[in-house]
């Protein structure tokens, strides 16, 4: 209830009202007079106003205590306003007197002056505050870094795992074979895995599996299967030592589970469409009869090289863990524009890694196109859709988060071996010419050799074609070798466009990583020693070195053992070259640029060889896990509900923690208020008894 006061009549009031806010209450007398002039109603032209239970209530405090109001008067809310050549505001509010604080006119802050009590508690709620912010810090980094360590862990122990023998007395063991008919003979791989973990977006566990020695059970016969291209009746007795191996491995009680899947390559692919498909159907017919394994007709068949590429890239990158989602701050992530959605939607997954394949004969790429592409023709649009291959990697063939866009392109002619081939017929016949037409006889004696920048210093060396000979002799000139050997390339002037100016996506290289196999490592580690992470500037320096160095020098520290076990001499001789080769195919056919550090040569990933025939069972099987999945078991053993915490969750922890003391402290205040309100009205009561007058009703507010 406000009540406005005279400009002459109270101001003695008003002063004893600032003296018992600041504890310095003169008299019980002053404070009677402050109680009943606070009940005075009257307008002046002054308008000072205060608070009427206020003053009674600090009179009141006086009168009980007198000089320890301060203590006593909690102020709700007072305003004082003096006469305006005073100019002085006064605020203090919902807290004890001692925090007042006031505005003078020149614009000074009076700071307040807190209790020792006050600063204390004050002191333990700030450090309570910071000591929880900082518990949750450190609990979320100990996490993150405790969750790192378990999944390397993990990755570890699989990898250890991986080379112990196979339990298969365990029932809830599965196996799957896959025979594989290459050119110069076949194998078959026998591969094992656990019952799927229930998350529907994981793919089977899937492992070679290894007998009681440890060892692969994986078995090679010769030829290759086109030999019996005459007699297609005899291709099931081809192929029988391969499955009995397989099926003397197995446990029999598995055999009618176990899918069978017979993928033929480039041994077939060679031979006429008739041939192909009398060989497939004595397969098709005469195995169901002698093997109780899961085989249909559609598990036997002639695969593409692009097939085979899309398989041996879903190898390297199950093997890898880039199928596994997103978990970690650290993992390489890369936006991809979902194949055959309309909105053009897009999602953030872990980034796969590309591979790159170099063998004898043919050169191999293969890399994922996270973005939709372009093309600048519509012939290039065709030669495209050859090259990129769209799949599934899901148990649903309705989810679109696991579909894949791959580019896969083979060369042949462009492997370490045929390319050395195609080297030397183009010298050959090109020093014949010149010979013809100058008169000379370059390369037809060994007085007179042909001088080969690819071949090391002073190393010799024989060409013979046409029934004729070609003397060589190196110079070592690594720079000139990759000169001589550019036009192989057969780049076009066209965009997007890689060896033989075949079709390349756009390949985004600054996030991006590739892995380089066969003649990729072998030139790297065999005898320059520096396999694993390439580094263009480093490799270019060690061939030229190589390269320089003489012959007699190579070969004695060849036989002091300073190579790999496995390099021979041809190796020492065409190093070179194959060097040179290798360095013009990475950066002039395939235009990665020398500043490239993503990729890794390797032989194995994670200490094992990684076959396509891995890629191959994985996805003929990834619609397995969906049989299995009950709604009950996907809540108990999916990963992500296994990994749920409340540590985790540290954010709604403290947003709990914070409105709970929020609700204690206004309950607090509440308390506090009604106390004031109670307290106020018995004193009032009583300090009207004790002058003798009569208890005055409240009048309304104005």
């Amino acid at each position: 209830m406000l009540k406005l006061l005279s400009s002459d009549e109270p101001i003695q009031h008003r002063a004893t009202l600032r003296q018992c806010q600041w504890g310095s209450c003169q008299g019980v007398k002053a404070c009677r007079d402050l109680v009943v002039a606070s009940d005075v109603t009257k307008r002046h032209e002054g308008r000072v106003t205060v608070r009427s239970g206020e003053g009674k209530q600090c009179g009141l405090n006086c009168l009980r205590s007198p000089g320890s109001c301060v203590q006593a008067f909690l102020i709700r809310s007072a305003l004082i306003v003096s006469a305006p050549a005073m100019g002085r505001i006064s605020i203090s509010c919902l807290f004890p007197a001692s925090w007042h604080f006031s505005l003078s006119p020149a614009g000074c802050l009076r700071l307040p002056n807190p209790t020792l009590r006050q600063m204390i508690v004050i002191g333990i709620l700030a450090a309570s505050v910071s000591l929880l912010f900082y518990s949750v810090f450190i609990i979320r980094n100990n996490y993150r870094r405790s969750y790192k360590d378990r999944r390397h862990h993990s990755r570890y122990l699989a990898r250890v795992t991986d080379l112990e023998a196979t339990d298969t007395d365990n029932p809830n063991l599965n196996y799957g074979i896959v025979v594989d008919c290459g050119s110069s003979g076949s194998r078959v791989f026998v591969y094992c895995w656990p019952q799927h973990n229930g998350n529907p977006h994981d793919l089977l566990d899937i492992k070679q599996m290894r007998d009681e020695n440890r060892k692969t059970v994986v078995k090679k016969i010769n030829p290759g299967i086109s030999d019996i291209a005459n007699t297609p009746d005899k291709a099931s007795d081809y192929i029988y030592p391969l499955l009995n191996f397989a099926a003397y491995h197995i446990p029999s009680a598995k055999h009618k589970e176990t899918p069978l899947y017979i993928l033929c390559t480039a041994g077939l692919r060679i031979l006429s469409e008739s041939q192909q498909e009398a060989i497939l159907e004595d397969l098709r017919t005469d195995i169901p009869v002698h093997f109780d394994f899961l085989f249909s007709d559609s598990h036997a068949e002639v695969i593409s090289g692009k097939q085979e590429g899309v398989y041996a890239w879903i190898g390297i990158n199950f093997v890898l863990g880039r199928f596994e989602h997103i978990d970690d701050d650290d993992d390489a992530v890369v936006e991809v524009h979902i194949p055959g959605s309309d909105n053009k939607e897009t999602i953030l997954r872990k980034r796969t890694a590309g591979i790159l394949d170099m063998g004898g004969v043919s050169t191999q790429i293969a890399y994922e196109v996270p973005k939709t592409v372009s093309f600048t023709s519509s012939h290039q649009e065709e030669v495209a859709k050859n090259l990129l291959a769209e799949f599934n990697l899901g148990c649903d063939a309705h989810q679109t988060e696991h579909v894949y866009r791959v580019y896969v392109a083979t060369f042949l002619g462009f492997g370490g071996n045929a390319a050395r081939q195609r080297y030397e017929e183009y010298i050959f016949s090109n020093t014949v010419q010149r010979n013809r037409l100058l008169g000379k006889q370059v390369g037809m004696s060994s007085d007179i050799p042909y001088l080969d920048p690819c071949l090391p210093l002073d190393a010799e060396n024989k060409i013979r074609l046409n029934g004729e000979t070609m003397y060589l002799r190196g110079t070592g000139d690594f720079s000139h070798c990759r000169v001589v050997i550019q036009p192989f390339m057969n780049r076009t002037n066209e965009t997007q466009t890689s060896l033989n100016g075949v079709y390349q996506p756009p390949l985004l290289y600054e996030n991006s990583e590739f892995y380089g196999f066969s003649e990729f490592f072998y030139c790297t580690e065999d005898v320059l020693r520096m396999g694993g992470d390439y580094n263009a500037a480093k490799f270019t320096k060690a061939a030229k070195d190589y390269c320089a160095t003489k012959w007699s020098v190579l070969e004695e520290r060849f036989q002091q053992g300073l190579y790999a076990a496995h390099a021979d001499s041809n190796r020492l001789m065409y190093q070179c070259f194959k060097s040179a080769w290798m360095y013009e195919v990475f950066h002039t056919g395939f235009s990665f640029p020398h500043n490239y550090h993503n990729l890794k040569t390797a032989l194995q990933v994670y200490d094992k060889e990684v076959q396509w025939t891995l890629g191959a069972i994985l996805y003929r099987t990834r619609f397995l896990p969906l049989r299995d999945i009950q709604q009950e078991n996907f809540k108990g053993t999916h990963s992500h509900w296994r990994s749920f915490s409340f540590v985790y969750n540290h954010y709604l922890f403290l947003v709990c923690f914070l409105v709970v003391l929020l609700s204690i402290f206004l309950y607090l205040l509440r308390l506090r208020r009604i106390h004031r309100r109670m307290q106020r009205n018995t004193s009032s009561s009583s300090l009207w008894l004790e002058e003798g007058l009569p208890i005055q009703k409240v009048p309304s507010a104005l």
